[in-house]
């Protein structure tokens, strides 16, 4: 029984792409011409009474000029008791719309989302970041839109934040927080909506040459896709 439910569960997940990667990395403005990333990410959703479900990603950056940044993005999905198995396709676009000298940073996000079996969603939004000395502030709005005509639904909205601290150079500490909030120009009751936070840290090093490795952990509690749980989110990106 236990694991026909954990098989449900899953397949669910692999029919609702989009769901199932709800945006558990803080977006960025990404200035990067010329530069090659090669990131890796693994995260963890762990529900009251229910097994850890794991999320290992694979990632690849180009910038393709100084406003225009393009990635793909392979997903994996698995758990202790289902072996890994292909979550999703993202293809993801990042239009710089301001210069430098500017006191704030603003992007266009767009990324297409596909399952291996064929279900697909778009999401796109504003992407917001400015700093005051030494503490760093970031918001975006996130809008998704699932192609999946078996479960049509209106397009929704999603929230991320982040305020990080410059502890020392290449060391940042903060917090950082996700939400999903339901039809955009609708949201859910409030006790119907899900919001998790908690602190993150991020270390970068500059390697010499041009490159540079940046790492990521973040601890997040609260509501996941409607249930309560906790997660777990780490990312290490290797430019160059």
């Amino acid at each position: 029984m236990a694991g026909s439910a954990l098989a449900l569960l899953l397949g669910g997940l692999l029919a609702l792409p989009a769901e199932a990667d709800p945006g558990y990395y803080m977006l960025s403005p990404y200035s990067e011409p010329d530069q090659t990333t090669v990131e890796l990410r693994y995260w963890t959703t762990r529900a009251k009474q229910r097994p850890e479900v794991q999320w290992p990603e694979l990632g690849l950056r180009y910038g393709l000029s100084e406003r225009w940044t393009t990635s793909l993005l392979a997903s994996w999905i698995r758990s202790s008791q289902i072996p890994s198995r292909l979550s999703s396709w993202n293809w993801g676009n990042s239009y710089l719309l301001t210069q430098d000298g500017w006191p704030l940073e603003l992007a266009l996000h767009s990324q297409l989302i596909r399952s291996p079996g064929g279900a697909g969603a778009l999401e796109w939004g504003p992407v917001l970041q400015g700093q005051v000395g030494r503490v760093r502030t970031g918001l975006n709005l996130v809008f998704e839109h699932d192609f999946n005509s078996t479960r049509p639904r209106p397009t929704e909205l999603k929230l991320q934040w982040q305020l990080s601290f410059r502890w020392r150079p290449g060391l940042r500490v903060g917090l950082q927080g996700f939400s999903e909030l339901g039809p955009w120009h609708h949201w859910l009751p409030a006790d119907h909506q899900s919001h998790r936070a908690g602190p993150a840290i991020f270390q970068s090093f500059d390697l010499g040459a041009g490159q540079t490795l940046a790492l990521q952990l973040a601890w997040l509690e609260g509501k996941t896709l409607g249930r309560s749980g906790s997660m777990l989110s780490t990312r290490a990106a290797y430019s160059f």
